[in-house]
This record gives C-alpha cells, sequence and structure tokens, in this order.
C-alpha cells in the first residue's frame, strides 16, 4: 500500500498483496474436431481478457482485467516464474503465502499445478516448487530447516524454520 493523502492505495507490483492470475489452456484436440469456436481473446501485457457471446456474436465483448493472464501459448516455466516462485521465496523468509487453483472440470487446473515430470519442461508449479524449496535450502548454511509433507492434501506442504510456516 501506498499512503497518498489519507488514501491508501493499494501497489500492483506488490509481491506482498492477493493476486488473481488467470490462464487459459488451448483448446482440446475434442474442441476442434467438433468445429468450436475460441470465445476468448488474451491481452497478456494489460492482463484483459475479453468474452464474446457465442450465442449472439452481436453483443459486445464482456472485458475482464486481473493481475496477470497467460493464454494457450504460455509454458510451465514462466507461469511458475511470474506467480509462484516470488510467493515461495516470500515462504522462505517466514511469511505465509499460498498458490491457489480454482476452475470448473477440464479446464486445466491439474496441468498447471502438477504437468508432467519428463520432460523437465513440463512440470507444474507443484514439483518446480518442490525442487525451488530444496535448492534453496541446500544453498543456505545459516539457518535450519524441517520440511513436512502430507500425504493426505497433495497441495499442502508445511516449512518450518523457527516456527510453522504454511504453504499451501
Amino acid at each position: 500500500f501506498d499512503q497518498v493523502g489519507s488514501n491508501l492505495k493499494m501497489k500492483k507490483n506488490d509481491p506482498e498483496c492477493v493476486k488473481v492470475v488467470v490462464r487459459c489452456r488451448p483448446m482440446s484436440r475434442k474442441e476442434v474436431e467438433d468445429n468450436r469456436q475460441r470465445i476468448i481473446e488474451m491481452d497478456t501485457k494489460t492482463g484483459e481478457i475479453t468474452i464474446k457471446n457465442p450465442l449472439d456474436p452481436r453483443e459486445a465483448p464482456k472485458p475482464f482485467t486481473f493481475d496477470q493472464v497467460y493464454d494457450w501459448n504460455s509454458n510451465q516455466g514462466t507461469v511458475f516464474d511470474t506467480t509462484a516462485r516470488p510467493i515461495i521465496d516470500s515462504v522462505l523468509q517466514g511469511y505465509n503465502g499460498t498458490v491457489f487453483c480454482y476452475g470448473q472440470t477440464g479446464t486445466g487446473k491439474t496441468h498447471t499445478m502438477e504437468g508432467q515430470w519428463d520432460p523437465p519442461d513440463n512440470r507444474g508449479i507443484i514439483p518446480r516448487a518442490f525442487c525451488h524449496i530444496f535448492e534453496r535450502i541446500e544453498g543456505t548454511h545459516d539457518q535450519n530447516f524441517l520440511v513436512f509433507a502430507d500425504p493426505r492434501n497433495r497441495y499442502r506442504c508445511i516449512l518450518e524454520r523457527s516456527r510453522t510456516i504454511y504453504f499451501s
């Protein structure tokens, strides 16, 4: 937040703020075979998504603005580096952090969060997060870390330094 007179104004680039990020997957093979049309356009520079009404092409598209948007050409590394890595780095400094993935069935949550182990470029946020955490721990010699993984919740890792810090 910036203090402006008596008003508080949120900084968009503040790493401690809640950010809403949208990633749209490419159309599936089935969707292409069925000649379905893409009804969204994305401006990755401005963070704007425009949605068209497929039932009424005369209707004006509806714009929505987010902190960051990734289109169907985005790659796993970029998504991780710009969204999850700053949160993980904050967690390793003692702050709470959460990466939360939400969406309808078939929208690409598992691809974004888990991906595939091989080739490494296809790894999602979770395996990249664990690799990043252990690389940082391995390179830190003046602190002790204790890492727990809860097998009952595949999206939760509890990382402890001097106190418990949650990474969800």
